[in-house]
Order: structure tokens, then sequence, then C-alpha cells
């Protein structure tokens, strides 16, 4: 099984939905936040902060245009990946503002990589779902 990593799978919060284990699992697999509606699962489709409406017609469809920047929710999302899986979405907004959505996603391919296959790890898992190190 093929695992996406392209700029479509940069949720608007910097969440890379291509490392989540909803999106590398073989079965029922979330295909992003970017995807429509009714094809995600639940607990995506009523994500608060994908829905959010003030950073509409800004210019990117990335939290960090929005005037309140970084807001609470945005903040505890934040602190619980920081604290449970190493991961900082407000990091990532920040590197996605100052370099770019494409140099984001090749920084992120580097970053995640198998040392071992060449796969993605899984942020939640802190391993590879190919090989399993």
């Amino acid at each position: 099984m093929e695992w996406r990593m392209d700029a479509g799978m940069i949720a608007p919060c910097g969440m890379n939905c291509g490392l989540c284990l909803a999106h590398q699992r073989s079965k029922n697999q979330c295909m992003g936040c970017r995807t429509p509606r009714e094809d995600m699962m639940k607990s995506c489709r009523d994500c608060i902060i994908a829905l959010c409406e003030k950073r509409k017609g800004k210019g990117a469809d990335y939290c960090y245009v929005c005037d309140e920047y970084p807001c609470k929710r945005l903040k505890m999302l934040d602190k619980r990946y920081r604290d449970k899986y190493r991961m900082s979405e407000i990091e990532n907004l920040e590197y996605i503002r100052e370099h770019g959505i494409d140099k984001f996603v090749e920084y992120e391919k580097q970053r995640w990589r198998c040392e071992k296959c060449g796969g993605m790890t899984n942020v939640h898992r802190f391993k590879c779902m190919k090989c399993d190190v």
C-alpha cells in the first residue's frame, strides 16, 4: 500500500495527515482533512479547526493567515501533539509560512522517512508501518 505525502495531505492546522495512523492503516483508510467532507472519517469531518471560517479568503488555507493565530484550540492541539507525539502543528505552520508548502513537504519526507526501508514513520506510533521499525 502506498501512502500520500503531498501538499494535499497537510491540514489547515499544520498536521501532516500522511503521517497519521488513520491514513497509514490498510482498512478504512482516511484520505486526509482536504478530502470531500462526506468521504472523511467522522472525527475529521467534525474538526472545529478544519471547519473554521476565519482563515477563508486570506490567500492561504492554513491557520497562520487568521487574525487569531494561534487560537486557543490550535494551542491545545499543538500541546497535545508536542507532549504525546513529538510533533508541533504550530512549528509546521511556521515552516510553511517561511518556506512554502512544497519545501515543507520535502522536509517532511526526509524528517519522517524510515531509515530501514524508506517508508514513512507514523506520528502516533513512532514506527514505520511497512517494516515495523
